[in-house]
């Protein structure tokens, strides 16, 4: 090459990128995200992790297993066929219970075959509303743990309006619910008001009011009028029976809960990302100082947030009581409230997130009960399960820099996967 050519090549301009086409940009764009750390591979690869320490504690829990590794130098084998068995056995279990029986399709009838989706469902429908009650009040700014007593009071409210007013069916239902709702937006009232006018801060008085609510719950049970006349036990009258949430599927548990749930995450999606109010609260939650010298009334916001978040879990109480127990006991609500805050951060406080980590979570319930039955395996591990996920799940560093995940993408599909669900 002589020294003219030389420099006309250095004088010449670079070739012009080549622009990829938009079906190329959208796939390079997916297979970049598929292993970012984004919170739908966060998510998955938290759900196997907590996996994979199950199955090491499933393991660790079976003494048969283990008498296999005393020898596991001579015969490694027979550990690892005894591990892997365990493991599979009690896995296999939880998917049957929760989702669907393959066994069932040749020995039972329909009904046996949906019976462990109707179960999950039956047990998420409640989680559904105590996880939006903690989604809706972060979105504020404000940390509802209170769930669990608005819950209570929203059973109490329902259960008595069930059984007392006697009214014509379908109105029944619906007088019981909406009573229920309001019972839970009163207790959230309470620490609202609290919050605007005095500045006491919720955590504190949301947990003394879940002491409240459960010990007004077991004083109320023996008062007479509420107890049931024929039992001297902790128990109040049923229900009646126009006031029951209707099942969906004949001798299946599942019921209008639900639907109820579906509409509901419907609704608050709207409110939180369409309608004046949601964007008050997101502004005061994202800086409170900001909206005031907005013209927001933070007060004002604050009350209202509290008053919808617990509308929302006295809602979920009421869709326990009307749908599964009937009946006020001491442990009637059991601890969807305090499970609600495990979904809402499973759900990273999305509505339709929440929705999903309810069902999450109802699945392992309803999976877990399968698991001790038929594997003998204790529902406390399906407990760890659910808080290895969470752990995971909160802390999203610890999953990329063990799986050694790329940073999200902001562009495109990146950005709107690391926004969450």
């Amino acid at each position: 090459m002589t020294t003219d050519d030389a420099v006309a090549t250095e004088q010449a301009p670079p070739p012009a990128p080549k622009k990829d086409e938009p079906g190329d940009s959208f796939l390079s764009h997916f297979v970049h995200n598929l292993w970012a750390a984004n919170t739908f591979t966060v998510t998955v690869l938290s759900i196997l992790l907590a996996l994979l320490i199950g199955a090491v504690l499933i393991v660790v829990s079976d003494s048969a297993v283990l008498d296999t590794f005393g020898y596991f130098t001579a015969r490694p084998s027979d550990a690892l066929t005894a591990s892997w068995n365990a493991v599979s056995t009690a896995y296999a279990d939880l998917f049957k219970g929760a989702v669907f029986d393959p066994e069932t399709v040749r020995t039972g009838t329909w009904r046996e075959a949906l019976a462990p989706i109707s179960e999950t469902l039956t047990y998420a429908a409640p989680l559904v509303f105590t996880g939006l009650s903690v989604a809706v009040a972060f979105r504020g700014g404000l940390f509802n743990i209170g769930g669990q007593g608005q819950a209570v009071i929203g059973t109490i409210a329902a259960a008595v309006a069930g059984f007392s007013f006697g009214l014509p069916i379908v109105l029944n239902l619906l007088v019981a619910l909406i009573v229920g709702l309001a019972g839970g937006a009163l207790w959230g009232f309470i620490p609202g008001i609290l919050k605007a006018r005095t500045g006491a801060h919720e955590v504190i008085t949301t947990i003394m009011l879940n002491y409240t609510a459960g010990l007004f719950l077991t004083w109320l049970i023996l008062q007479k009028g509420v107890q049931d006349p024929g039992r001297t036990d902790a128990i109040s009258k049923a229900v009646a029976e126009s006031a029951q949430l209707p099942s969906l599927g004949g001798a299946l548990r599942v019921n209008l809960g639900i639907v109820l749930a579906v509409l509901v995450t419907a609704a608050v999606a709207w409110m939180l990302n369409r309608s004046a109010f949601g964007f008050e609260l997101r502004a005061v939650g994202a800086n409170p100082a900001a909206a005031r010298t907005a013209g927001i009334s933070v007060g004002r916001t604050y009350t209202l947030l509290m008053v919808v978040a617990g509308g929302l879990a006295g809602l979920g109480g009421a869709t326990q009581v009307l749908g599964t127990a009937y009946s006020l006991t001491p442990a009637v609500a059991g601890n969807i409230g305090f499970d609600g805050l495990l979904v809402a951060l499973l759900g990273r406080n999305r509505p339709w997130g929440t929705l999903l980590a309810a069902v999450l979570f109802g699945a392992l319930r309803a999976g877990g009960n399968r698991m001790q039955s038929f594997s003998g395996i204790s529902l406390e591990l399906v407990t760890v399960l659910q808080a290895l996920i969470v752990i995971f799940i909160a802390a999203p560093a610890l999953v990329k820099t063990i799986f050694h995940l790329r940073a999200a993408r902001s562009a495109r599909l990146g950005a709107s996967m690391a926004k969450g669900w």
